[in-house]
């Protein structure tokens, strides 16, 4: 079998009006209310993911058309912010439990925040450390993840739990088993699905939150680019309402 361009945007495209229908349903909505009361509270967002789930993290903080309180936190944290040297930053780091204090410890985290964290499988010890730290807090967890691939392996994180158990709403990227999508002859695969529905999912829910807090009568906090003039004014201005409670530049 060869895989074509029209294959893999008839999978992404079956994948994102799934998405589109459920949302317009109202599947979002428990998320979107939470991140609502966060930011009226006074709340950043904090966006964690690893590897490719990264991604989901930088739609979610510092993007034009993103709401301005929110944070990106990552591994390399641990060498930014932290204490340790570049030699950790292995591909196997984000499966160790271990790291998590040290890494929240670079974070800075204010009582009426929330979380967002996106992990395909969802059984990293890293991820599901995160998830179970910010919860053992009283925070509350959004997660995204593959439901379909995180019920088909183990837990690596020493608790047994996956992030989808450990998360207070957790929304499906809806990537198969291995992320894939296409078969390209003699069981290899391609079409890697999970960073274009994290995406679409990063934006409706952004734009989620935006339209809530647009129909109440107030103005949403949002980033507009900063290759337009004016741009830097005005995020600047709104960025310095949260001075010391989200990063920018990393």
């Amino acid at each position: 079998m060869t895989a074509t361009p029209s294959d893999l945007f008839r999978e992404a495209s079956e994948r994102l009006a799934r998405l589109t229908a459920d949302s317009e349903a109202g599947a979002l909505d428990e998320a979107i209310a939470m991140i609502v009361a966060a930011l009226d509270a006074g709340g950043v967002i904090h966006a964690f993911g690893t590897g490719h789930s990264e991604a989901f993290a930088m739609e979610i903080s510092g993007r034009a058309g993103g709401l301005i309180p929110t944070n990106k936190f990552a591994l390399r944290d641990l060498v930014l912010y932290g204490d340790r040297e570049v030699d950790v930053l292995t591909s196997a780091l984000e499966r160790e439990p271990w790291l998590v204090d040290e890494l929240m410890a670079t974070v800075p985290v204010g009582d009426d925040d929330i979380f967002m964290i996106a992990s395909n499988s969802g059984v990293n010890g890293s991820i599901v450390g995160a998830a179970l730290w910010a919860k053992e807090r009283g925070h509350r967890v959004i997660a995204v993840t593959s439901l379909e691939h995180t019920m088909r392996v183990e837990p690596k994180h020493p608790s047994g739990k996956r992030l989808s158990e450990v998360a207070d709403v957790t929304i499906d990227n809806l990537a198969p088993y291995g992320d894939t999508t296409l078969d390209i002859g003699d069981g290899i695969g391609a079409g890697a699905i999970s960073s274009i529905t994290g995406a679409f999912i990063a934006q409706l829910l952004t734009l989620g939150v935006a339209r809530r807090i647009a129909e109440r009568g107030d103005t949403p906090p949002m980033y507009i680019s900063a290759n337009i003039p004016g741009g830097d004014e005005h995020n600047s201005a709104l960025e310095a309402r949260y001075l010391g409670r989200m990063r920018r530049g990393d």
